[in-house]
Formats: C-alpha cells, sequence, structure tokens
C-alpha cells in the first residue's frame, strides 16, 4: 500500500469519524434544547433518546415545531409534555410549562408534571367503587384515597407512538393497551391519545378508548403552565377566567362533598378575569380545605361538544392561554403542594404557585357520587373526550 494511499484513506475514515459525532452532537441537542427564538421555515419532528427505564426500556423524546416556531417537547414515558415554548407579545419563545431537565427525574415520584393521567383523573374516595354490585378496590397513594389512576397509572407507563404530519400541524399517536385488573380496574381497556401542535399555535389533544367490560374511565392532562416564561415567578398574577357559575366543594382529604356550589360572592368566582392570588388567602374554608384553589369547577355547558372552559392571562408579557373542552368540568389546581424541595427545569426550584394546572375532565369521585355524570364505559361504546389549549398574545 503506498503512503500516498494511506493518507487519503486516513482522511477519509477521519471525515466520517467527523460526520458521525456531527449526526449524534446534533441528536443530543435536540433532547436538550429549551427554547426557540427563531422562526423557521417548515414544519418538523425529531425523535432523540431520552434514557431508560429502571428495568432498562428506551425512553424516546419528540420535538415537535410548528410553522410560527412554537415547539411541544413531550416523550413516550407518561406522554409526558416536558416543554412548551410558546410566544409573548414581543415575539419572545419562552417555556410555558413545569418540568425536569432529565429522564431520572420523571422516574422518581413527582407532582405528575405533563403527564397524561389514566385510568381515573382525580381522586376515588378510600380507592373504592362498586360498578353491577361488585366491589372493587385501588391503590391508595394519597392520603386515604386513590389519585389519578394509582401508584403506577398511565403517567408511568411507556405508550407507543407514532407521528403524525398535516398541513395544520404535527403531532403523535400514543396508544396503551391496560389489562384488565390494571390497578384494580376492570376490563382490558385499549387507549389511544393524539397529541397536535398546530399552525395556529394551539395544542390539541383527542382521547379515545374501549373495554371489554363495564369500566370507569376519567382522563385528563397534567401540564403545569407558568405563562411568565420564567419560574422565578408565580401564577398569582395571573388572570384566570372561569366559564362556570357552580364550583364544587370538598372535605378535608379533598373528596366532593356532593352538591356543587353557586361560585357568587366566594373567591371561587372566575366568570370575570380576576388576578388568582386575589383571594386564595382569604380564609375561606374550602381554601383551607384544598391548601388553595384545588377543586372542580361545573362548565357552563348542556351537551358534549366542544365548549369554552377557561382563559388565563399574563398580564405583563401579554401571553393569553384559552382552554375548549368537550369534558363537563375543570380542574383548577394552583400548585399549592409545591414546597420548595423540587428542582425543576433550568435549575430552578419549584416553590408553592409555581406553577398551576388546568385539567378537563369529569368529576373527582364520580363513581361513589350518583348524582355526578357518569363515567362507565360499556363494551361496545366508544370513550371520546376533546380538549383545545389555545395560545395567543394580547397587546
Amino acid at each position: 500500500m503506498s503512503s500516498s494511499f494511506r493518507l487519503t484513506l486516513s482522511i477519509l475514515l477521519m471525515l466520517g469519524f467527523l460526520q458521525s459525532c456531527s449526526e449524534n452532537t446534533s441528536e443530543i441537542n435536540a433532547a436538550d434544547e429549551t427554547s426557540n427564538n427563531s422562526q423557521p421555515t417548515s414544519m418538523r419532528i425529531s425523535k432523540a433518546s431520552f434514557g431508560k427505564t429502571l428495568d432498562g426500556k428506551i425512553v424516546d423524546l419528540y420535538t415537535l415545531t410548528n410553522a410560527n416556531g412554537a415547539v411541544a417537547k413531550i416523550t413516550n414515558y407518561g406522554g409526558i409534555i416536558t416543554s412548551l415554548t410558546m410566544p409573548d407579545k414581543n415575539g419572545l419563545y419562552e417555556d410555558v410549562v413545569l418540568g425536569y431537565d432529565s429522564l431520572s427525574d420523571y422516574l422518581k415520584e413527582s407532582p405528575y408534571f405533563g403527564a397524561l393521567i389514566g385510568r381515573y383523573g382525580n381522586r376515588i374516595a378510600n380507592g373504592k367503587f362498586q360498578l353491577d354490585n361488585k366491589a372493587y378496590s385501588l391503590p391508595v397513594n394519597n392520603g386515604p384515597n386513590s389519585l389519578h389512576g394509582g401508584t403506577k397509572g398511565f403517567d408511568k407507563v411507556l405508550w407507543d407512538v407514532s407521528t403524525v404530519q398535516t398541513d395544520s400541524g404535527v403531532g403523535l399517536k400514543l396508544l396503551y393497551e391496560s389489562p384488565d385488573g390494571d390497578q384494580g380496574y376492570p376490563g382490558n381497556l385499549k387507549v389511544e391519545v393524539n397529541y397536535l401542535l398546530g399552525n395556529d399555535n394551539t395544542f390539541n389533544i383527542n382521547y379515545k378508548a374501549s373495554t371489554d367490560q363495564r369500566t370507569i374511565v376519567n382522563l385528563t392532562q397534567h401540564s403545569y403552565f407558568n405563562l411568565s416564561g420564567n419560574t422565578r415567578n408565580n401564577i398569582l398574577d395571573h388572570l384566570l377566567t372561569l366559564n362556570a357559575d357552580q364550583y364544587i366543594p370538598i372535605n378535608a382529604d379533598l373528596i366532593p362533598l356532593g352538591k356543587p356550589k353557586d361560585v357568587s360572592g366566594t373567591p371561587f368566582d372566575f366568570r370575570e378575569a380576576t388576578p388568582i392570588g386575589k383571594g386564595i388567602n382569604d380564609g375561606d374554608i374550602q381554601l383551607k380545605n384544598g391548601n388553595g384553589y384545588d377543586h372542580c369547577w361545573v362548565l357552563n355547558t348542556s351537551d358534549s361538544t366542544l365548549h369554552f372552559a377557561a382563559r388565563l392571562e399574563h398580564p405583563t408579557n401579554g401571553r393569553t392561554l384559552e382552554v375548549y373542552t368537550s369534558e363537563p368540568g375543570i380542574q383548577f389546581y394552583s400548585g399549592n403542594f409545591l414546597d420548595g424541595t423540587i428542582k425543576g427545569k433550568y435549575n430552578q426550584v419549584y416553590h408553592k404557585y409555581t406553577g398551576m394546572a388546568l385539567e378537563t375532565q369529569h368529576f373527582p369521585d364520580s363513581p361513589n357520587q350518583p348524582e355526578f355524570p357518569s363515567v362507565i364505559l360499556n363494551p361496545g361504546d366508544i370513550y371520546s373526550s376533546s380538549t383545545t389549549y389555545k395560545f395567543s398574545v394580547k397587546e
């Protein structure tokens, strides 16, 4: 082999090595990206490794970019929205949801940051319910109650994912099969959730489920929002509107007392835009029971079509979030149990009121509350629910 040939071969091998390094670095950077202040020319979907579960299963992180530059990052572990960047009135794109930088933090016990919730969102009293004269027991993981599906709900499983791209946006289809007896629930339940980041800066969520036995279902999404884009700020200055004349009072264990109550004359009246912090410390017994707002509002709707539920606005930067849903209720949770022990993204510590959730859903403890809308799903029927988070700016 001539010396010139060896030199040429060495150069070619080095170029191939450098190209490989560049591709690997690109994938890692996609996983680490935290915000997007540019305006891309086209929609994009990319996938990168996000680590492994404790039993060695590979977890992926998908990055969805719409035509305007908004970015959603979603992992197949728990269907978690790890990041969502949206513009303010000055065109600055910032992350508006709470979460963690790494999978290892999501694998620990956490307050459901950005996760899909099931089989049953919210609380079931004492982890028990009856269906067709049969008693069912669920894991108790929130005081005396079962919360958000139990100790291993849909937020802690790997979903099968396929990508979706349409003229209107980019998204993911997530599939999961929950076996009969999973966390104590009856029936083999097949679940499909579709996420779509629209080019109009909407984030659309469509849920479907079917079962081979009568069961109960109440799916929701548990993102924590902070429209300031900076979690050094809390959400008490955010202006909140809820399209609800009634809310559901709770006891000290956060279980509904049964009958909805009129919001008039109470700190639960958000029918007009109101700062969240205005009445949060006024001594109302319901706020003491919830350690703040952790209640379900009865939305002003007469059917299951998509309807306006809530509006959240940051008074300074103009970011606005409107919520539309087919569900009868919305749980407003003001982040009361964030206590400064959690370090989230960007090395920020999450204190009380750092973020807030607007969870569209049926009412808490519905299986034990005969006056509430039914959450029973029968074989042959399809559970169907839709929620749209619409982001915009107010000058």
